[in-house]
């Protein structure tokens, strides 16, 4: 028996067609009609009808207007409880303790998940003072530095298939106004830094972790707080330099070619 006949003989058709479409669809801008799927794989479109409801019945796909079919973030969310991910906050963490340390200020760690920021490791300030999140806590899109990083550094359409997912479960919270353009700035000049709309004397300052393809994969923040018991505690925008810089070796350790990044040009 050869090689070919023996990889066939465990062969599972309709796990095939649902990968095939997965694929097929990950590679694709705005989505497809049923009958482009179908011409794409060399395939009669009702082929496809039962695959395409169970996929959209799963969420792994949505329908679009005009019947067209397109991936949503399930993927992308059950990738974030991957190995990989696991091990990026592993490999973060003795360079947050050096950014708590050299900043004075508490920092975490975000990834989106399912609709929300997700805060996968944190550093405590090195002294009596400074706010932390909870590793597991739930942070809005819309009004934190990390939702706005996380949300800069994607594609349009990415971004857009983040916040509908985001506002079936936050609907009370609306989009702010210019808030597509605000992101676009953020991704120009490489970071946010913003009034905490939380906690009254905060700023959160956020910058991105980029994977191999420039995509933000995990937002850095710490949430600046003013220290008057410590005159020679680092300005913000000293804080703002050290926080780019460990998001940027962060991102070297991710794969990505920060060299031309904006990360690094506007540090």
């Amino acid at each position: 028996m050869t090689e070919e006949d023996d990889s066939d003989r465990y062969r599972a058709p309709a796990l095939d067609k649902g990968l095939d479409i997965l694929e097929l669809l990950s590679g694709i801008d705005g989505g497809l009609t049923q009958a482009e799927i179908a011409k794409f794989l060399g395939r009669s479109p009702n082929e496809f009808y039962r695959m395409l409801d169970r996929l959209v019945r799963r969420g792994y796909v949505t329908r679009l207007e005009g019947d067209r079919y397109s991936l949503t973030l399930k993927l992308f969310g059950l990738a974030q409880l991957h190995a990989p991910v696991r091990r990026l906050a592993s490999y973060a963490t003795p360079l947050m303790r050096d950014l708590a340390v050299s900043s004075k200020q508490a920092n975490q760690l975000s990834v989106f998940d399912r609709g929300a920021a997700v805060v996968i490791a944190q550093q405590e300030a090195p002294d009596y003072w400074g706010i932390s999140i909870r590793v597991g806590s739930h942070i809005s899109l819309f009004n934190t530095g990390s939702g706005h990083v996380l949300l800069a550094f994607r594609s349009d359409e990415e971004r857009a298939l983040m916040i509908a997912e985001y506002e079936k479960h936050a609907d009370d919270i609306a989009q702010p106004p210019d808030f597509h353009e605000r992101l676009n700035q953020i991704r120009e000049r490489g970071y946010e830094v913003m009034p905490s709309a939380q906690t009254a004397g905060v700023y959160n300052v956020s910058a991105p972790v980029l994977g191999p393809d420039g995509r933000a994969i995990a937002a850095l923040t710490c949430p600046y707080i003013q220290l008057l018991n410590m005159p020679d505690a680092p300005a913000v925008d000293d804080a703002r330099k050290m926080l780019v810089a460990t998001a940027q070796k962060l991102s070297e350790l991710a794969g990505a070619d920060v060299i031309h990044s904006s990360v690094v040009r506007m540090a």
